[in-house]
């Protein structure tokens, strides 16, 4: 099996075939990945939200699963149900997308309340249950959920108990000037999706799973990732701070980001680079105009008021 770096590396170049300027989303995805978390990818249409997440998975060599969310998608949809065989004679379990190890839940908020919470279970507990039975999910799992943050006509806003077991929210952004001229020159003539081959296999991610569970994370440290949750839980912008869920994500985002920038041990930037993205989506402002923007910004406020530790962190 290769070192980490290559294989890291190995991701990285085989995204930057397809995708153009968005090495950080590429790492906060591996981030994801690496630490067993969620991702929703929320930005305006267009940006390459689809794209992205079907890439990131075609570049393992992973079972990947795509669900097209419409308000008519019901939850055996996607957990699947049992069907009486006639030729058998008995009731046969017809598994739904979600037994894979990558599921790309395209435009989430399109879905019904009621088939949205399908994947809850699913999400937090890498199991799902029908009809009373308790089927485990293969590992690695991840889900990439994708919705448009302005539309709001045929959409169900996910509620709060939802975002919570996303791990982060990654906004993709718009191109600059250079990166959208090779936009355009890169797929004028064909797709390079289409020849994308894996470059990772099942046991290597795995493997990197593992190696992030034992990065270290400084007491001190922890002490500073513990005040920025209980900063959002007295902030009097915010009616509901963040759970220990979230104080747990971020601590595993931040170990995981470490492993991805080649140290063996955290240090205060990866927790600052990564509480907007982990724990923003996780806030319930008393101001609900401008949605992600304003929970950003009031995470930004939080992480300029709380000081930061200094010493050797290895």
């Amino acid at each position: 099996m290769e070192d980490r770096e290559s294989i890291l590396l190995k991701i990285r170049s085989n995204m930057e075939q397809v995708i153009v300027g968005k090495r950080g989303v590429t790492d906060l995805l591996l981030c994801a990945l690496l630490a067993e978390g969620h991702v929703l990818l929320e930005d305006v249409p267009g940006t390459g939200k689809t794209l992205m997440a079907k890439t990131f998975s075609k570049t393992m060599d992973l079972e990947f699963s795509r669900i097209q969310f419409t308000p008519d998608l019901l939850p055996s949809d996607i957990t699947g149900l049992n069907y009486f065989n006639q030729k058998e004679g008995e009731f046969v379990l017809r598994k739904g997308p979600v037994f894979t190890n990558i599921l790309l839940a395209d435009e989430i908020n399109r879905a019904t309340p009621r088939t949205q919470s399908s994947l809850l279970e699913a999400m937090e507990e890498r199991q799902v249950t029908i009809d009373g039975v308790t089927y485990q999910l293969d590992q690695p799992f991840l889900v990439i959920a994708t919705e448009n943050p302005i539309e709001t006509g045929g959409t169900y806003p996910l509620p709060e108990a939802q975002l919570d077991r996303f791990f982060m929210r990654i906004s993709m952004g718009l191109p600059d000037k250079k990166e959208e001229l090779e936009i355009l020159n890169r797929f004028q003539k064909s797709n390079p999706y289409e020849k994308l081959k894996p470059v990772c296999s099942r046991e290597e991610i795995l493997s990197l799973q593992t190696q992030c569970r034992e990065i270290y994370v400084s007491p001190v440290l922890m002490d500073y990732l513990v005040s920025l949750v209980q900063a959002t839980r007295t902030n009097s912008q915010i009616l509901s701070g963040v759970s220990p869920r979230g104080s747990l994500a971020l601590l595993r985002a931040s170990m995981a980001l470490a492993l991805i920038r080649g140290r063996e041990y955290v240090v205060p930037e990866d927790i600052k680079e990564l509480a907007v993205p982990v724990l923003a989506h996780r806030l319930v402002c008393a101001r609900t105009i401008d949605g992600s923007r304003r929970t950003a910004a009031v995470m930004e406020q939080i992480l300029n008021s709380v000081p930061v530790p200094t010493e050797e962190w290895n």
